[in-house]
């Protein structure tokens, strides 16, 4: 569930410090300047996958800036990842600066100054990523700051499309996805930390962990499709077969048995639905996610769930009440 906050209600005079208090309570204490006499109404809509925040924001010409002072009063923890989407920008960190346009992300650790300068009006989506979960030294994340990323090439370009889908869908996620989505976001971020340290060994674990990540992902997005197969994905991430059964075997599963697994908590949690929701069939559901046989989707269901799909369904209905209108 998305929380909206906005200054559209106020009046132009109380804008300002409005907006610096919805900044800073929701990322991390900072200073904004407004560069407008009269501010245009600023938003900032937000979302929660487990220890990761996202949220999109449209405003008008400002500027935010990281001192020293704003450090000490919290949020150094946290790395800042910045996927532009409207107006231009230029980022200022450890020495270096990036001249930021629509399709490109910046990353900013909020443990240093830094400085954000937006000369026109602006959208982008910010991701709140806890630096512990990562997995790398400081050190390393000065390699990433002041930097410009692509969004549509090489491996910030994976990182950028993965960000921005999952930023499109996050209210769809339910709390273990969402918070399994999160970790993959770390994931992906520390392999992008270190290609651009240097450190990335093709063999390492962590690399290894991010491309897992990676086609787990993808085979979320295409769960639904019965053609899915090793191969084809093996295909679409530019990996040997051998090597996509190999990175499953580190996470104690195969392929084919963790495509089952997905596609059976998918279709349990539709026929959970309560009883007031719309009617759907069974064979319906089995359909909407991959399973070809209603037949072995049944004998498979009965043998994850201890009960047939139907009946299954009906409980969860008996459990839940009458629907409305029911006498």
């Amino acid at each position: 569930m998305s929380v909206v906050l906005s200054t559209s209600p106020l009046s132009p005079a109380d804008r300002a410090d409005y907006w610096h208090t919805l900044v800073s309570g929701t990322f991390i204490p900072l200073d904004v300047v407004l560069h407008e006499r009269e501010p245009s109404p600023g938003t900032i809509a937000s979302h929660r996958l487990g220890p990761l925040q996202i949220s999109v924001v449209e405003a008008g010409p400002q500027t935010v800036s990281r001192s020293e002072r704003r450090i000490s009063e919290g949020g150094a923890e946290y790395l800042t990842v910045t996927l532009h989407q409207r107006g231009t920008a230029r980022l200022t960190q450890d020495g270096r600066q990036a001249l930021v346009r629509p399709g490109t992300f910046t990353c900013s650790d909020a443990g240093r100054p830094y400085r954000r300068e937006q000369p026109d009006a602006f959208r982008f989506t910010v991701f709140r990523v806890p630096k512990q979960g990562l997995g790398v030294s400081d050190d390393d994340l000065r390699a990433v700051t002041g930097t410009l990323f692509s969004g549509s090439s090489g491996t910030s370009g994976l990182v950028a499309g993965y960000l921005a889908r999952l930023a499109e869908q996050a209210d769809g996620f339910d709390p273990y996805t969402g918070h399994q989505l999160a970790l993959t976001t770390a994931d992906l971020l520390a392999v992008l930390v270190r290609e651009r340290r240097g450190l990335l060994d093709p063999q390492a674990p962590e690399a290894a962990r991010g491309m897992l990540a990676r086609v787990k992902e993808y085979v979320l997005r295409h769960l639904g499709d019965p053609g899915l197969s090793p191969e084809r994905i093996a295909t679409a991430h530019h990996v040997s077969v051998r090597y996509l059964h190999k990175l499953f075997r580190s996470d104690g599963t195969t392929v084919g048995r963790w495509i089952h697994r997905e596609r059976l908590e998918r279709c349990r949690r539709e026929l959970s639905r309560p009883a007031g929701a719309a009617a759907v069939s069974v064979s319906a559901v089995a359909q909407r996610w991959g399973f070809v046989s209603p037949s072995h989707f049944s004998r498979a269901f009965r043998a994850a769930y201890g009960m047939s799909p139907r009946q299954w369904q009906a409980d969860a209905r008996t459990r839940s009440g009458p629907g409305p209108g029911t006498a």
